[in-house]
């Protein structure tokens, strides 16, 4: 590959030495080899956006779609469309081969008895056989996500809808699911597992000991956040039993919280959290009968408090469940066959680390019980085939390079489709590769750079698929598979796109640039509107910086891009830089690199990359240099304010981790060790630690209501920074949680303060 050097008029230091200037074509994890950077949009005459318009014109905003479900048969997808006549939506099916159009049920079928108004799906699921419908709707938020609402069934041969659960309160049922022979419903209600039969609408609770603290079918706060663990029970494939985790939270800490806003005396909201070092809930699996409750628990091995059982599915088999249990540590990830019917388990699989060990997502069975799995031994995280019988793994995937996702294997025809992108991390493919373990391996998505990601219908011969790059806002079709021709568009977002199209842009590009020990770092660079690279910009990064998110990707950015589009509007170059440790799929040693580090080697990097890049780029102001980012990207701004006080001049900081230890037991405890052993390394890594240390203009935003990130942490901040005389900008908003998006017009008036900030403390424009 030739390269050619970057002249440079001046140098300003020798970190970046030796950049160059390459087309980007992929680079190998962990490479070191020198930076690169490509251009994907050139800069473009256009309109001035203002924040108004970006926050109140829906037209600048790409729609998603309603729910879309492939039909078990094959016989095509369906979705939510408009009534032909009427309020309210139709549910139609669509013929991949035909692209016939057929409404399934009306939205005049979709109005109960006595209601003027059809139901409004939030979410639908069809029954095994296709004949009945599951129907979620009228929803309310549970922790994180909309968990809670109300079930209705309607039954395509009698045409009749009815209303599952009527003996609860409004919106209390949670994870409705059909049996196999759709025939009952199993559900959750206040924390206790129901059935209910279709045909006589006859209930039995099947759980009676759910409480404030017994947990059934469902999970408390931190399990839900950290291990995605929401819906807690499973049907048997016969249908005759209901495997479900129990959860103990008596002796864990509990968080209180309070609300001044939405009665003349205050509220409190308290639940149980566990913050490094506390108590965590005991966690068990149990096997019920599905007629009466009686309840078989599985004997995994370990103090229940001090284990994690993070997955739990029925082994291909109606009389074994496959469950996955990681140490308090999550050094360790223990993966049991347990028998249903007596409750034993026997150790199958170990994944041991020094850092951390994954877990696997809905492990898939072949009919001979053997599985597959997700491993990272090999150094990156590929694909295997586990042999039931002894346990051993034998590789389906090979390479310096990630599986990102599993989406289906199809015994019959021998493939495993999954999501990949071998090349470079910045982008997401469709993979296939045969089950064999011969290695063959064949890329289904066309070679165009970007994000994809799909809904593969039941034999992977079609797929709803969805595309976006840096420049293209998402659409959404139907293809057919493995020649990926479109048969039908179904969300073209052409309105979203020239609405962004039309917008006056500075040219943006992906770059490299390496950290102090040659690791090649990826980034992103939006240059001004009318850039004269002649002179001096002041530059704003975004960061995020931790495990659970990638900052630099090949796709479209959303509300955020649109502001930083608006910031260059403004004078400024909107940059973001992917440290070690980030989601990125670059290997093992890129995301273990940063144990029990976090907030020192991850800034570090984030410094090194800002050196680099004022060496390379003479247009780049080193005396206004900004900082921004959320969550974990807030605990980021304040560490590059706190650890590089002379580099990083302005900061806005919002909804942080400032003291580590504040944080939930599942994700710190994962990235920076257990107590007391590691009290060190959480003083050394928590920015509040050097909070003294600040010289720059520092703006703090936290919503009152978080209940993720706790604002007593916020709170801490400002005593420490009060204490050692430090003068900053300080914003709470009442009851908004983590996001900061409750209430109207609050995106709004928080980007208008974070803009206002930036031009009052770090002047825009060319000099």
């Amino acid at each position: 590959m030739k390269l050619t050097q970057v002249t440079r008029r001046h140098a300003r230091n020798t970190l970046g030495a030796g950049l160059a200037l390459i087309v980007l074509v992929g680079c190998s994890s962990m490479s070191t080899a020198p930076a690169t950077s490509t251009s994907v949009a050139n800069g473009t005459t256009g309109e001035q956006l203002t924040l108004e318009r970006l926050y109140t014109d829906a037209t600048l905003h790409a729609g998603g779609v309603p729910p879309t479900r492939w039909l078990a048969d094959g016989s095509g997808y369906t979705t939510l469309e408009a009534a032909s006549q009427g309020e309210g939506n139709d549910l139609v099916r669509y013929h991949p081969e035909t692209q016939a159009r057929e409404v399934l049920i009306s939205a005049a079928e979709l109005t109960p008895s006595g209601r003027n108004e059809p139901l409004a799906l939030a979410d639908y699921h069809w029954s095994n056989d296709g004949s009945k419908l599951l129907i979620f709707t009228n929803t309310k938020r549970s922790w994180r996500t909309h968990t809670l609402g109300d079930y209705w069934v309607f039954d395509l041969d009698t045409r009749k809808l009815q209303q599952l659960g009527q003996f609860a309160d409004a919106s209390t049922l949670q994870f409705a699911k059909f049996d196999p022979a759709a025939q009952r419903v199993a559900y959750v209600v206040k924390n206790n597992i129901y059935v209910e039969a279709l045909a006589t609408g006859e209930v039995t609770q099947l759980t009676h000991d759910g409480n404030d603290t017994i947990v059934n079918g469902t999970f408390d706060w931190v399990n839900e956040e950290e291990f995605f663990l929401r819906d807690g029970f499973r049907w048997s494939p016969d249908g005759e039993h209901i495997a479900y985790w129990q959860l103990d939270t008596e002796g864990t800490p509990i968080f209180t919280m309070i609300n001044n806003t939405d009665s003349l005396y205050p509220t409190l909201k308290t639940f149980p959290y566990p913050k490094v070092g506390e108590t965590n809930a005991a966690m068990r699996i149990g096997v019920m009968d599905a007629d009466d409750g009686d309840t078989t628990w599985m004997q995994v091995p370990g103090d229940p408090r001090q284990h994690y059982l993070v997955r739990m599915q029925w082994a291909g088999n109606s009389e074994e469940l496959l469950i996955q249990q990681l140490t308090r540590s999550q050094a360790i990830n223990k993966t049991f066959i347990a028998d249903a019917g007596n409750g034993e388990v026997s150790e199958l699989l170990r994944e041991t680390t020094e850092s951390w060990a994954e877990y696997v997502d809905e492990v898939k069975f072949f009919d001979n019980g053997d599985f597959t799995w997700l491993s990272e031994r090999s150094g990156y995280r590929h694909i295997y085939r586990v042999d039931r019988d002894s346990g051993r793994l034998n590789a389906i995937t090979r390479g310096n390079w990630d599986v990102v996702e599993v989406l289906q294997i199809n015994q019959q025809q021998g493939w495993v489709y999954f999501i990949a992108s071998p090349e470079t991390p910045l982008e997401r493919y469709l993979f296939r590769a045969s089950l064999d373990g011969s290695g063959k391996l064949e890329r289904l998505t066309p070679a165009a750079p970007g994000t994809h990601s799909y809904q593969l219908s039941a034999n992977a011969d079609y797929a709803v698929h969805t595309y976006s790059h840096a420049m293209q806002v998402p659409q959404v079709d139907m293809v057919s598979l493995p020649d990926h021709q479109q048969i039908r568009m179904i969300k073209d977002n052409a309105s979203a796109q020239q609405a962004f199209n039309d917008l006056a842009k500075g040219s943006f590009e992906f770059f490299q640039v390496p950290a102090r020990d040659g690791l090649l770092l990826d980034g992103f660079l939006m240059k001004p509107v009318d850039f004269d690279p002649s002179k001096e910009y002041p530059i704003v990064f975004y960061v995020y910086g931790e495990p659970w998110g990638q900052t630099v990707s090949n796709s479209w950015g959303g509300e955020r891009f649109l502001w930083h589009t608006y910031l260059t509007q403004q004078g400024y170059i909107v940059a973001s830089i992917d440290n070690r440790g980030t989601r990125s799929p670059r290997g093992f040693e890129w995301r273990r690199s940063i144990y029990k580090n976090l907030g020192v080697v991850t800034v570090r990097d984030q410094y090194d990359a800002l050196q680099a890049m004022t060496e390379r780029w003479d247009f780049i102001d080193e005396e206004r240099v900004g900082i921004w980012g959320h969550s974990g990207g807030g605990s980021q701004t304040l560490n590059a304010l706190f650890r590089y006080p002379e580099s990083y001049h302005v900061g806005l900081a919002l909804a942080p981790v400032p003291d580590l230890t504040l944080y939930d037991t599942i994700y710190q405890e994962r990235y920076s060790g257990l107590l007391p052993e590691s009290a060190e390394r959480y003083a050394e890594t928590s920015a509040i630690t050097l909070a003294e240390n600040l010289q720059g203009d520092l703006l703090l935003v936290h919503g009152t209501g978080d209940d993720n990130v706790h604002f007593q942490g916020s709170e801490r901040l400002v005593n420490e920074l009060i204490k050692h005389g430090k003068q900053f900008e300080y914003f709470a908003y009442p009851n908004r949680t983590h996001g900061i998006r409750e209430g109207e017009g609050t995106t709004l008036h928080l980007r208008t303060m974070m803009t206002d900030f930036l031009r009052e403390n770090l002047p825009t424009g060319a000099r």
